[in-house]
């Protein structure tokens, strides 16, 4: 299964998911200033093949403020566009309410194609239970997996519940959205430039760069190290590389359905790896988040080691209790 997986992902984000972000990229340059896809596609792979033939210390430089600052960034504009329009929120959240609990949908006989619509978008968005994000996750230095745990549950709940519906309150207080056959990245654009002037279509053409490019070094990244997982050969690793960067290229100038079609497609394969295994190491889970809950229930801050639970086969990355000691004995010898 980790060697199935590891396929998938790197399939997934090394090759289909960047060229969704390279395809949105170029959408968006193109709807603001009128640029040339494939050009802009050249070029962004050009700069794209530039930081990762520098290894993961660069990609990790590259993409160290730009999200956090983006965000916060990103949130403000949405917060403004929801004080400049404060008297239409009743009827936005109606609207929300009305299309959340299916009541339009079932009357239409769409309530299906929407349900399938928002788990599609919203797992894109979050990626929870797709086994991806620990990828990230287990890069983390921290003295008990539960708290890593939490920490990548409220992402879930900053990415889905904060940024996106920001993103829902600009365009159902725009209005752009009625009678329009704009989707995407043009819809938002075309949202902000009824709440802030036309400039603001441009504004958004640079951030989504800069998000999504920060994006395809993290997806590179997910390939890179399950590459290494599956086997240490740097033949491999570099027809990888090459093939991430056409598929920045093909992401620019293909259609916008087909690159989604294809990143469903993928999604759907790794959700479904991923949860027989969220199955099969559910009770692990649930040991490890009982012993977080007593020891800080004893005012310890929790710390972890392999022996403390069962865990079955061999852990490679937990301390046993001796060696913790023994760490604590040398470090106090020194």
């Amino acid at each position: 299964m980790g060697i199935l997986f590891a396929i998938l992902i790197t399939l997934s984000f090394g090759l289909v998911f960047n060229a969704v972000q390279s395809n949105t990229i170029t959408v968006a340059f193109e709807n603001s200033f009128g640029t040339d896809r494939l050009t802009v596609g050249i070029i962004m792979a050009v700069i794209f093949a530039g930081i990762i033939m520098g290894g993961v210390k660069r990609i990790a430089k590259a993409s160290e403020y730009i999200v956090v600052v983006l965000a916060v960034l990103y949130i403000g504009v949405a917060a403004f566009v929801v004080l400049a329009n404060i008297t239409q929120l009743p009827a936005m959240i109606a609207l929300i309410v009305k299309n959340a609990f299916g009541i339009e949908q079932v009357a239409g006989g769409t309530l299906g194609a929407a349900l399938m619509n928002g788990v599609k978008r919203g797992l894109f968005s979050n990626e929870a239970g797709m086994g991806s994000a620990p990828n990230a996750a287990a890069t983390a230095d921290t003295t008990h997996p539960v708290k890593q745990g939490l920490i990548q549950a409220f992402g879930v709940l900053t990415d889905t519940l904060v940024i996106c519906t920001s993103t829902a309150m600009i365009i159902l207080l725009s209005g752009v959205y009625k009678g329009s056959d704009l989707g995407g990245i043009e819809l938002t654009q075309a949202a902000l430039s009824v709440h802030i002037g036309s400039w603001a279509s441009g504004f958004l053409a640079v951030m989504v760069f800069l998000f999504a490019f920060s994006t395809l070094i993290g997806n590179y990244y997910y390939g890179e190290t399950n590459i290494e997982f599956i086997k240490s050969n740097k033949v491999w690793l570099w027809v990888y590389r090459i093939c991430v960067i056409a598929m920045v290229v093909f992401g620019a100038v293909a259609k916008v359905q087909l690159v989604w079609d294809l990143a469903d497609l993928f999604m759907g394969l790794m959700v479904v790896v991923n949860l027989i295994a969220i199955l099969m190491l559910s009770k692990v889970t649930f040991e490890a988040l009982k012993d977080y809950k007593k020891q800080k229930a004893e005012g310890r801050d929790p710390v972890f080691t392999r022996d403390r639970i069962h865990i079955p086969g061999e852990v490679e990355c937990w301390q046993s209790e001796e060696e913790v000691i023994g760490d604590k004995s040398i470090h106090v010898a020194n």
